[in-house]
């Protein structure tokens, strides 16, 4: 009867008092979380329920198995698998711990300077994210060195392995050369300023959004949606453009090949009412001139200032667009022709007639033939 109820008793209670302790477990945190939602913290520490029961469960089964005297030729097998389970969701549990923490501490920064420094905030958001990266790979790498260090084989070879340290660590730097660059490079682009997720880019003549930056690579969504991804170490040995680096402002140009009786003036004044009418435009300023001429056209250039790379691109497609149609409309002959006309011949001067013949075929006659019979 005892090697029945035994067992049962030590799984059966483990097993209850980790659901209980998980339920009360997050019955506060729900409590927290409706008292203190100026913060997110508590509801993040929710998303790590299964860990923690998880954690709470192994140990338990972990320090009471000899007394369940269940499997006892399998006992030291058992035994280790818990604790590899142990360690495994006790390193789950403290990703999830650092990763709430680290997003409670960027919310409420992004809180108070979102509306006052935008691209403080997106710098923040990419040294956050490479950050929870950073740890990530570390709990991960002292979890997995943990659980190997519990096979007696493996301790046994570390002495070897920490005299042969330094030769694997030149084999491996030379092997994984381009993955270590990258990582320094992405450390560098978080820690540097170089670009942020949230920045207009234009890479290989691609325009496009940062949208994710890790320790190797970084995804730029283009606008027709398309997604590059292209490794961390090209914004750091090749030029770019970062059009959201310093302030988001931006100036955009407009280019018409007109004909040279085009109305400047009354195209200045077109030009003021259309950016009026143009909710992108910012107002802080606007020009249009002359930049270049040719025999048949003149090249006209119009200037238009917008808070960002999205708004300066509706400005310049409604300003080309209503700017066409109404020189369409009310100054069609502004617009570039093709001149199929007659060419036009030079005058003809009234010169003598020798001077109009040709040297080849003048003819020179005696004065007596010149005069005519007698």
């Amino acid at each position: 009867m005892d090697d029945v109820l035994r067992p049962l008793i030590v799984v059966g209670g483990s097993i209850v008092l980790t659901l209980l302790l998980g339920w009360a477990t997050d019955l506060l945190l729900r409590k927290a979380d409706q008292r203190h939602p100026e913060t997110p913290l508590w509801g993040l520490l929710r998303r790590g329920r299964v860990p923690y029961q998880m954690v709470v469960c192994a140990a338990l089964l972990r320090g009471s198995y000899e007394q369940a005297q269940l499997l006892k030729d399998h006992a030291v097998g058992v035994g280790r698998v818990l604790t590899l389970v142990l360690i495994g969701a006790a390193a789950w549990l403290a990703v999830r711990i650092a990763a709430a923490v680290v997003e409670t501490s960027y919310s409420r920064y992004a809180s108070t300077h979102r509306e006052r420094d935008p691209a403080r905030v997106r710098r923040v958001r990419t040294q956050v994210t490479l950050i929870q990266r950073v740890v990530t790979a570390v709990v991960g790498v002292v979890a997995v060195a943990a659980m190997l260090l519990t096979f007696p084989a493996m301790r046994a070879a570390g002495a070897s392995l920490l005299a042969s340290a330094g030769i694997l660590g030149i084999v491996a730097g030379v092997a994984a050369q381009s993955t270590l660059s990258n990582m320094f490079a992405g450390l560098q682009i978080a820690f540097g300023d170089m670009v942020r997720i949230g920045d207009t880019v234009i890479v290989d003549g691609e325009w496009g959004t940062v949208e994710e930056i890790t320790l190797t690579f970084l995804t730029v969504r283009t606008w027709d949606e398309r997604r590059i991804t292209m490794p961390v170490s090209y914004f750091t040995s090749k030029p770019f453009e970062n059009w959201s680096r310093g302030t988001p402002q931006m100036t955009g140009t407009v280019f018409w090949h007109l004909d040279h009786s085009a109305p400047l003036d009354a195209m200045r004044e077109k030009l003021r009412d259309i950016l009026r009418d143009c909710p992108a435009w910012d107002g802080r300023a606007y020009n249009l001139t002359v930049t270049d001429t040719t025999p048949s056209t003149m090249e006209v250039r119009a200037l238009a200032t917008a808070k960002d790379a999205s708004d300066i691109w509706t400005v310049r497609v409604t300003v080309r667009e209503q700017m066409i149609r109404w020189l369409a409309a009310e100054h069609p002959y502004a617009l570039p022709r093709v001149n199929a006309a007659d060419a036009v011949l030079p005058p003809v001067h009234n010169r003598h007639s020798s001077d109009t013949v040709p040297p080849a075929r003048r003819v020179h006659r005696h004065p007596k033939e010149r005069s005519g019979p007698q």
